[in-house]
């Protein structure tokens, strides 16, 4: 038995259900949340602002798009989510002008707004400060009040753990849209209380949201590069609601994974494309597991929204409190090297075992075009330029330009992208 260095208890996923206890030995102990180096943080935030990929990485995006619609199903589905999910979108968009229904009484609201959230189907729900650092650059002015509501909404068990599938790819998308419409009754409440509250939907996202959520103690920032969550890990979607009210921040906590990832390594070992990185690196400022994006997307597009690193984690699983408990207990990872953890399957490539990995050619990478539709354009142009001795001809200035017309013309808006034939 190891030594246990500190235990951390969460409450039930449910209103009834008890507590549960994480045991974090002392080996696996590091810092609450996310190392950090905030003069970093700050700088990069300053000098280089996030922006959203469906902007900067546009061209792989709608290649990616055009790969996964010549899958019947997968088009289908994708069809249906857009329908369904546009008005959540509109609504969540109208919440940050709304009006309190009430005036407020002063008290503090927290344990309330925790409360509803669950009743209607949050699993998890913490409140921290907004941090404008992780703010997407297209969304700057768009964010209104200091403090923000983290919540999580459980994705179901069973066809979570068919991935890479089309019954995944269904319940990934009925999950956002379950996630969605509760979260804009959250926001009905708050305003029931006297405040406002503004809906960031998790399919028009303001900014990359797991550093809050680990900030309000809902998590830690996994190898994978998803927030594992005490009690379904990784299985999860993610939103925000911003609000003025009169709440108390929670805080960062020491679960033990950011130590427990680099004993593990099921994801990066399991990994299809070979995507994620083995060490951490330092990057903007955090310390974390950098995701190979040109190996990631590929296998996505190609293959079922892939998500192989979701169905393989040990804390998605079995739960946090299993896991680190069997690893207090043996020194070893809860199903590591089993095909009860590690085995999937591939459409079309057939079974994978511990150890087993596909085998894909490099033009399998190489074809996916990166940046966004007018770098990839001149890109292009150039490949052709020197691949015709550096001659520019007047058929590749034409087709060029067409395609930084059809760049150029593109709305950088999710809704707007949302009309457009190629979206997912």
């Amino acid at each position: 038995m190891l030594k246990i260095g500190h235990e951390v208890v969460r409450p039930g996923k449910t209103l009834s259900e008890a507590p549960i206890t994480i045991p974090v030995p002392e080996e696996l102990e590091t810092v609450p949340g996310i190392p950090l180096n905030l003069r970093d943080v700050d700088w990069y935030a300053k000098e280089y602002p996030l922006e959203t990929m469906n902007i900067t990485e546009r061209a792989s995006r709608d290649w990616a798009n055009t790969l996964r619609d010549g899958h019947v199903e997968m088009r289908e589905i994708r069809k249906e989510h857009d329908k369904l999910n546009r008005p959540l979108i509109m609504a969540a968009r109208r919440t940050g002008d709304q009006e309190p229904t009430v005036e407020p009484t002063g008290e503090d609201v927290t344990a309330q707004i925790k409360e509803k959230a669950i009743q209607l189907g949050f699993f998890e729900v913490g409140i921290t400060a907004y941090d404008h650092r992780y703010t997407y650059q297209s969304k700057k002015d768009w964010v209104k009040f200091p403090h923000v509501i983290c919540l999580a909404y459980e994705q179901d068990f069973e066809p979570t753990q068919t991935i890479p599938s089309v019954d995944a790819e269904i319940v990934h998308s009925s999950t956002y849209r379950t996630e969605g419409a509760a979260g804009l009754e959250v926001a009905k409440f708050v305003q029931s209380l006297g405040y406002r509250a503004q809906v960031h939907s998790p399919n028009d996202n303001t900014g990359p949201y797991i550093p809050m959520f680990v900030a309000a103690g809902l998590g830690s920032l996994g190898a994978c590069g998803y927030l594992l969550t005490p009690h379904v890990g990784s299985r999860c979607r993610i939103m925000i609601i911003t609000t003025d009210a009169n709440v108390t921040h929670d805080e960062p906590v020491d679960y033990g994974i950011h130590a427990f990832c680099q004993v593990c390594q099921v994801c990066v070992n399991r990994c299809p494309g070979r995507a994620l990185m083995r060490d951490k690196v330092w990057w903007r400022g955090i310390e974390k597991h950098k995701l190979y994006f040109k190996r990631c997307r590929p296998v996505m597009a190609r293959y079922l929204g892939c998500g192989i690193c979701m169905k393989v984690c040990p804390i998605q699983k079995y739960g946090m409190s299993t896991v680190m408990q069997h690893y207090a207990e043996t020194g070893q990872i809860l199903g590591k090297g089993t095909h009860d953890l590690e085995g999937y399957e591939i459409e079309g490539k057939g079974y994978f075992g511990p150890g087993e990995l596909p085998v894909f050619e490099r033009e399998f990478f190489n074809s996916m075009p990166t940046g966004d539709t007018e770098f990839w354009a001149f890109e292009t142009l150039k490949a052709k330029a020197t691949e015709n001795g550096g001659a520019v001809s007047d058929e590749m200035l034409q087709q060029f330009k067409t395609e930084l017309e059809t760049g150029l013309a593109q709305d950088r808006d999710n809704l707007g992208m949302m009309e457009q034939a190629d979206y997912i």
